[in-house]
């Protein structure tokens, strides 16, 4: 606990301090600004159900739901009738090209979202999807198709069978959170918990372009976690993302929840404790905390724990309804930035309903670190008025855009020290639900912000699914 308080009271001075020291921006850079260029409607009728407080087509934990790719555009979602579906667009078109793959989601459950990735040594996109905890469906195109988009008509021949492995691989009977990754040198890698909520693992698997390999788990569940109400000894790592930047370095923002709920101060919170950071510069096989100490080799016997010195960078106990997976990107220096959202000790030091709790009081920070190598924590002044995500990127000159639930855009800029936090866009006309799902892809690309949103609907009434876009700062 002195660790902690140390490491609190270091946080709490870099909250408040300002300056260049936090960003590489010059005077002369803009700061951030968007401008609505246009929206664009996938599907006028999608599947509409709220499981988990969420929509299993616009989870923001989905990586990715949106994906840009040689000058296309790609989404995936479910239409009313539970189909599969992914649709492309050129960059600048309205007009959205679709093929169903060949697979009916299961249950009405919003964790079951389609995730997308593009394994560059070979052209092909590949799908994951439907998976809580149990089994999953894989899809995957013919070589070449993300090269030559132009030249290659959008027909569901283009994609192979759905399967339950990974053309072969079958890493685990309980998966749940898909997460692909291209790496710097053309393979596709997929992230994944292995078991469940509250006592799971995380693991990676690797395609090369001839066939998927496990690499292996590389957090463990195990060892024992005590706040100041009780003890666990099961938990699961939560991840924010997994990303790599532009030095080929593997970055990853993380919360532990615990399974025994005996360390709240209510039953009614819930037990996610603390935000924590690892990397790798071995493309994922060990893992480091941010002193570069390795903490844990995937697919061995040192796994990331929760005992691990070093990898607590934001502490915070399990009283304050802490998100999980909640959103990460990296800056054009490398520099890793989070946000994370939870109740402040200023509203109550125990949450007791975490989603009213959340919706009345939580708040989102970002975090970050600085040029000098600390810590810094600034708080968004926008209440948060959801339980749910907010997504987080950095345009050209670093400057900071979050995307709130209801497709809500606050910006900061990196010549402030990321202290003049401004809602941009207020989300007004748009009558989203809640989570946004955002195209992480697109900005580097050309410049533009975005992202998927569903209108707000009652029951299984199906409702329309739209992507809009605003241009940032050139």
């Amino acid at each position: 606990m002195h660790r902690r308080t140390l490491l609190a009271a270091a946080l709490a001075g870099a909250v408040v301090t300002p300056g260049l020291a936090s960003g590489t921006a010059r005077a002369a850079d803009p700061g951030p600004s968007v401008t609505r260029t246009g929206t664009t409607t996938l599907d006028s009728q999608a599947i509409f159900f709220v499981s988990y407080d969420g929509l299993v087509n616009n989870n923001a934990f989905q990586k990715n739901g949106l994906l840009t790719y040689k000058g296309y555009q790609y989404a995936v979602w479910y239409t009313a009738d539970r189909g599969a579906v992914v649709g492309r667009r050129s960059l600048g078109s309205s007009t959205w090209s679709t093929v169903k793959v060949g697979h009916t989601l299961r249950y009405d459950d919003s964790h079951n979202v389609i995730s997308m990735g593009v394994s560059k040594v070979d052209g092909r996109l590949h799908l994951n999807m439907d998976s809580h905890s149990d089994g999953f469906t894989y899809v995957k195109s013919v070589a070449g198709l993300m090269d030559n988009p132009g030249g290659l008509s959008w027909t569901s021949s283009r994609f192979g069978a759905p399967q339950s492995t990974l053309d072969g691989l079958a890493p685990t009977s309980q998966f749940t959170y898909p997460q692909f990754v291209s790496t710097p040198d053309g393979k596709l890698q997929l992230s994944y918990r292995v078991a469940v909520s509250g006592n799971g693992r995380n693991a990676l698997a690797e395609y090369d372009g001839s066939k998927w390999t496990g690499l292996g788990e590389w957090s463990a569940a195990t060892g024992t976690y005590t706040s100041e109400h009780g003890s666990s000894t099961a938990r699961n790592m939560y991840l924010h993302g997994i990303d790599y930047d532009r030095n080929g370095r593997l970055h990853s923002f993380f919360t532990w929840r615990e399974q025994n709920g005996a360390v709240m101060c209510d039953g009614g919170g819930i037990t996610n404790h603390d935000t924590g950071y690892v990397y790798s510069d071995d493309r994922g096989r060990t893992w480091r905390n941010d002193a570069g100490t390795v903490v844990g080799v995937t697919g061995g016997s040192d796994k990331v724990s929760v005992t691990d010195a070093g990898l607590v960078v934001d502490p915070l106990d399990p009283d304050h309804s802490l998100m999980n997976q909640e959103s990460q990107f990296t800056d054009s220096a490398g520099r890793p930035h989070a946000i994370i959202s939870y109740v402040p000790g200023r509203f109550g030091q125990c949450t007791t309903d975490y989603v009213a709790d959340r919706t009345r009081n939580g708040r989102a920070f970002h975090l970050r670190r600085n040029a000098s190598g600390s810590w810094q924590k600034t708080e968004i002044p926008v209440p948060l008025n959801s339980s749910q995500r907010t997504k987080l990127i950095l345009d050209t000159y670093d400057n900071a855009y979050a995307i709130f639930p209801f497709g809500r855009i606050a910006g900061a800029s990196a010549a402030s020290g990321y202290t003049d936090w401004k809602i941009l866009f207020d989300g007004s006309g748009l009558g989203a639900f809640g989570e946004v799902v955002i195209d992480e892809t697109r900005v580097a690309q050309d410049g533009v912000l975005s992202f998927m949103y569903q209108e707000k609907s009652s029951g299984t009434t199906p409702s329309a699914l739209h992507v809009i876009d605003f241009r940032l700062p050139a």
